[in-house]
């Protein structure tokens, strides 16, 4: 057996305005993980943003759900080609998160639980480009959509919301994260179709 669920089976194609290159619609919304689905106890999970001096800013699952929260409604795109419209979130804006932290870094290391990674480049995550989400289309977000929590990184490929995500490392030089260091394009933009090293 792969390491990589298969998600869901067969798809429905569409035409649609406003659809990046090479993608379809769905209505579903499919699973794909990179090894087991980690269950974390909300009384467990906290949220650590590490600058590139080490210091720490520290927010368990109490304290992050008392921050001004945000209800996002946007589009997100797999690089397996499927895309979904008008999906509606719950959570935290990057920009509280970050907004007392100090750093000079150019780019970010998302971890989760479960050890996965990926990285973008910290404009990617400010200016209400992304959040932290706790909820999905009204319900708390299921462990298999990356509850308790995940990234939400809507403009670029979906790989890069990383789920169960627990932190952040700023960074003064990129380092590539899991899927990136597989082959994966280092960004992620599903409007220039880069989903693989050279696209």
């Amino acid at each position: 057996m792969g390491i990589v669920s298969p998600g869901f089976h067969g798809r429905r194609r569409e035409s649609a305005g406003g659809l990046p290159p090479g993608q379809y619609l769905t209505n579903d919304f499919p699973v794909l993980s990179a090894g087991p689905t980690p269950r974390i106890p909300q009384d467990e999970w906290e949220f650590t943003v590490t600058t590139e001096s080490g210091r720490e800013h520290r927010w368990t699952w109490r304290e992050f759900l008392d921050l001004p929260s945000e209800t996002p409604q946007v589009d997100i795109h797999c690089v397996t080609k499927w895309s979904k419209l008008g999906t509606e979130w719950q959570g935290v804006s990057l920009d509280v998160l970050l907004a007392d932290v100090e750093t000079e870094a150019d780019y970010a290391l998302a971890h989760s639980y479960g050890g996965y990674t990926t990285n973008l480049p910290l404009d990617d995550l400010l200016d209400g480009k992304a959040w932290v989400v706790h909820r999905y289309d009204g319900e708390d977000l299921e462990p298999e959509h990356g509850g308790p929590a995940r990234l939400l990184v809507p403009h670029l490929y979906f790989w890069k919301s990383a789920k169960w995500v627990r932190g952040i490392t700023l960074l003064t030089e990129n380092e590539p994260g899991f899927w990136e260091s597989a082959g994966y394009h280092d960004y992620g933009d599903p409007w220039r179709e880069q989903r693989y090293q050279g696209d």
